[in-house]
C-alpha cells in the first residue's frame, strides 16, 4: 500500500510529540522532591525537557533519514544540485527556537514569581561592600556589612522571599544561615541556639537569612530545588516549606577555595513533635556549655578550646556539640 508522504509526515509528527511528552515527564533525572516549591521547579525543568528531547529527535531523525535518502548512488558522477538557499525554511528554523526561548522566558519568570522571588520587602540593598583576602589558607576576620544607602526604602529582594499568598507574613521558623571558610553556621534567633546541622520542621513555612563571613559562597539544596548565593556584606534570603521528612544534603555550589569540595553540611527535616524535641536538647546543652568553660584548661577538649575562638569570629556562642558537627579541616581546628 502506498501510503501518501503528508500522512507519514503527520504520524512521525504525532509520535514525535508523543515520545517527547513521555520523556519529559519520566526522565528520572532529577532527586527527590522535598519542598513545596520543588513541585514549581520539576514543572519547568519537565517542560524544558520534553522540548529539548523533542527538537533533539526531530534534527537527528531528519539527519538520518537524509544520509539514506540522498547518499550517492552508485555510478553517480554528476554534481549534487546547485541550491543557493531556501526562504521559507530559514524562516521556519530561526522562528521555532524564538517562539521556544520567548515561551521558556515567560514560564521561567512566572515560575521565579510564584517562588517569591520578586517579594519587595525581603531584602534591604546594603550597598557596595569592598571585601579583603589574606593571602594563604586563613579566612578573613568578620566583615560588617555597611549601612544602607537609603535607610527605610525597600529593594528587590536578594533570593527566595514569601510566595505571593504569604507576603507579609512571618515565617513559622527563621534561620541565621552562616557560611565561611569551610562550612555552615546555622543559628536559631528565637532560641539562641547554634549548630553545624539544620533542623527544620515538616510542614512549616522556614526563612533562612543567609550571610558570607569572608568569600562567595553558594548554599544549595539539591532535593529543595532551591540555591542562594552567599555575599559577603550583602543579605540574602531564602524561604521554603519542606514536604518530606529525612536527611539532606547541604552543599556549597561556588568554587569558595581549595577545600571547597568539603564545605558540606545536612538538612534534617522532623515532625513536630521530634522538632520540638531536638531543640529543647540543644537549649539544654547550651546551658551544659556554660558550666564547662569554667573547667580547668587541662581538662577542657578540642571543642572547647575552639569555642571562644567561634565566638570571637562571629560573636555568638556556639556549643561543643556543634563544633563537632563541622567537618574537620585545617582551618577550624586547633
Amino acid at each position: 500500500m502506498n501510503i501518501p508522504s503528508n500522512i507519514l509526515t503527520m504520524l512521525a509528527g504525532i509520535a514525535l510529540t508523543l515520545v517527547s511528552i513521555w520523556y519529559g515527564q519520566n526522565h528520572g533525572l532529577l532527586p527527590i522532591a522535598a519542598s513545596e516549591e520543588a513541585a514549581i521547579i520539576d514543572g519547568l525543568f519537565n517542560t524544558m525537557m520534553t522540548v529539548s528531547v523533542g527538537l533533539f529527535l526531530l534534527v537527528q531523525g531528519i539527519l538520518v533519514i537524509s544520509v539514506f535518502k540522498f547518499r550517492r548512488r552508485a555510478g553517480d558522477q554528476a554534481d549534487g544540485p546547485p541550491i543557493h538557499g531556501n526562504i521559507p525554511l530559514e524562516i521556519v528554523w530561526t522562528a521555532i527556537p524564538a517562539v521556544v526561548v520567548l515561551v521558556i522566558g515567560v514560564y521561567s519568570f512566572e515560575v521565579y514569581n510564584r517562588l517569591g522571588g520578586f517579594d519587595p520587602n525581603a531584602a534591604l540593598d546594603p550597598g557596595v561592600a569592598q571585601v579583603a583576602m589574606v593571602p594563604g589558607d586563613e579566612a578573613t576576620g568578620l566583615i560588617a556589612s555597611p549601612k544602607p544607602k537609603m535607610p527605610g526604602h525597600h529593594h528587590m529582594a536578594l533570593g527566595i522571599g514569601a510566595m505571593p499568598a504569604d507576603e507579609g507574613r512571618a515565617a513559622d521558623l527563621v534561620v541565621d544561615v552562616m557560611g565561611l571558610q569551610y562550612a555552615w553556621i546555622f543559628t536559631y534567633p528565637a532560641s539562641g541556639v547554634t549548630t553545624g546541622e539544620l533542623h527544620v520542621p515538616v510542614g512549616k513555612e522556614v526563612q533562612l537569612n543567609i550571610k558570607a563571613q569572608d568569600v562567595l559562597h553558594a548554599f544549595w539544596l539539591p532535593e529543595f530545588r532551591l540555591k542562594q548565593d552567599a555575599i559577603p556584606g550583602r543579605d540574602a534570603e531564602l524561604r521554603f516549606k519542606p514536604t518530606r521528612e529525612g536527611e539532606y544534603p547541604i552543599v556549597c555550589a561556588e568554587l569558595c577555595g581549595p577545600y571547597h569540595g568539603a564545605m558540606a553540611a545536612k538538612l534534617f527535616v522532623h515532625s513536630s513533635d521530634e522538632f520540638d524535641g531536638w531543640l529543647q536538647q540543644q537549649v539544654a546543652s547550651n546551658d551544659n556549655t556554660a558550666q564547662v568553660v569554667a573547667m580547668r584548661s587541662e581538662d577542657r577538649s578540642e571543642a572547647d578550646y575552639l569555642t571562644p575562638i567561634v565566638d570571637h569570629t562571629m560573636g555568638k556562642a556556639i556549643s561543643p556539640e556543634a563544633l563537632a558537627q563541622l567537618h574537620t579541616h585545617p582551618s577550624v581546628t586547633p
